[in-house]
């Protein structure tokens, strides 16, 4: 936790490492910014911290028009953290609340409206339909300046219930109206792929990003081709299909091809988790180099843990692949994807991707004969994809890493390096180690005989003192050994 100097260290320094940790609210302007925003700063007497836009927003703040603080990456806290109040927040971005109000939230997380609304009041400042209305308002101005839709369609499709509520919300974060917002817009060509930037913090390893992706792209649903990766995506209200790319500045270029606009938060959220765009990569390495692991770290600044799409789909990817080559695996998806994947609709369809990936309930309805693999790898396919399809499993945005751990191990064929993988990628977890991957164990050979970059120190000391970022150490382990063995 920043202390108020801390912050106010960071704002007078204008440093961007910040941006999206807290915000910056003045009170003799009413206006709230990012911490690198390059208006004057302000007296500290004049100055009041939030941990959330939302939380500024619901004090009377309006946003600055000037850095565009609703446009800074988010905290990295969110996607690490496994408490009930970060749970609830990735579950928000993803838009739960527009498809099942307060109460669908506190369902999933398995507590009252009641709790949840204290426990989120007692740590953000607000409760989870201002932050709820703040991921409104980002989702709705991004339609503003990127498409040509009518605002009213734009309020609807944004999870506004009136169009009344929608002006008084953009008033109050924007002191404009939406109408007024598209006037004084940038007049990009529009076109009808929406075209987004997406924030991260430097540094960004993205070419080790698009190489791990590359590796292990299924034919019909992603391709890496071009400096750029594409993939279909299963949303709540329909297919959609991303592309990102390498971007100018601190971003990454997103192109959203949507069946139905309303889950464009959802296809964001996503696609951030992707690429682990929300990290803190100085934090990461200052651990690591802290842990004598500074020459590792070296060689791949701003190396990211990818998450996934959908972490249903990479669980199953995940058991099909057990102990076979990525090759290998590669073949058996690409066979499932044309047996019993979904087509997706013309207008969606890229170079490459035209499909979407099976959905849990028809590979659970997949004969045992359908599949060229050993019965016992079939039995524990049959079992997870059983699983995720009834919902005793949870690998969604707000499931609890341990509980899903416990029911991951209990199935049939799952053992611990699949449960490792599946929480690094699918439940976002920054504090895995795959021991006994045989990557892993290659890379640390190599330390072992001299020909990495180690300290001196025991594995076992860099190891504890890695933590909470050891999901970061299995990445660089497995960069190094794709360096140095290819």
């Amino acid at each position: 936790m920043l202390t108020t100097d801390q912050r106010y260290q960071a704002v007078t320094s204008r440093d961007r490492r910040f941006d999206g940790m807290f915000f910056t609210a003045v009170r003799t302007t009413g206006i709230f910014c990012r911490p690198s925003c390059p208006a004057r700063t302000p007296r500290p007497e004049n100055v009041e911290f939030f941990s959330t836009a939302a939380a500024a927003a619901e004090a009377g703040f309006r946003a600055c028009r000037r850095c565009r603080p609703d446009a800074s990456p988010n905290s990295p806290d969110w996607d690490t953290r496994g408490d009930v109040v970060a749970r609830a927040v990735r579950l928000i971005r993803d838009g739960v609340i527009d498809r099942g109000g307060v109460e669908g939230l506190a369902a999933a997380l398995g507590y009252s409206s009641r709790q949840l609304g204290r426990l989120m009041q007692e740590e953000l400042g607000v409760g989870p339909l201002a932050l709820a209305r703040t991921e409104r308002v980002r989702t709705a101005r991004t339609l503003i300046e990127a498409t040509a839709m009518p605002v009213s369609d734009i309020a609807f499709a944004a999870g506004f219930a009136s169009i009344r509520q929608f002006n008084d919300t953009f008033r109050d974060m924007y002191s404009l109206s939406p109408r007024q917002l598209r006037t004084a817009g940038s007049g990009a060509e529009v076109t009808d792929e929406l075209v987004l930037r997406l924030a991260y913090r430097r540094p960004l390893d993205l070419e080790y990003l698009l190489d791990y992706l590359r590796v292990r792209a299924v034919a019909g649903i992603e391709t890496v081709e071009n400096g750029a990766y594409t993939r279909s995506m299963r949303l709540a209200h329909g297919p959609a299909v991303v592309t990102l790319s390498p971007g100018a500045g601190d971003f990454v270029d997103c192109r959203l091809r949507l069946a139905d606009t309303r889950d464009l938060g959802s296809a964001v959220a996503r696609a951030r988790r992707l690429l682990d765009l929300d990290a803190d990569p100085e934090a990461v390495e200052a651990t690591l180099g802290a842990a004598g692991l500074g020459g590792l770290v070296a060689s791949h600044p701003g190396i990211r843990s990818p998450g996934h799409s959908d972490p249903v789909e990479l669980a199953l990817r995940t058991v099909l692949g057990q102990q076979i080559s990525l090759a290998a695996a590669s073949t058996h998806l690409e066979r499932l994807v044309a047996g019993a994947g979904q087509s997706l609709p013309g207008q969606l369809r890229a170079a490459g991707v035209d499909r979407l990936f099976p959905t849990a309930e028809a590979i659970a309805a997949l004969a045992p004969e359908d599949w060229a693999l050993p019965a016992s790898r079939v039995r524990t396919i049959r079992a997870l994809s059983a699983s995720l399809a009834d919902g005793s499993l949870d690998l969604g945005a707000g499931s609890d890493r341990e509980e899903a751990s416990r029911r991951l191990l209990a199935l049939p064929g799952i053992g611990p390096w699949s449960n490792g993988y599946i929480r690094m990628r699918a439940l976002g977890d920054p504090d895995v180690f795959l021991a006994s991957d045989l990557g892993v164990k290659k890379a640390l050979s190599d330390f072992a005989t001299g020909r990495g970059s180690g300290s001196g120190q025991t594995w076992t000391e860099a190891l504890s003192a890695a933590s909470p970022w050891r999901s970061y150490l299995t990445h660089l382990l497995w960069a190094h050994h794709s360096k140095t063995h290819r």
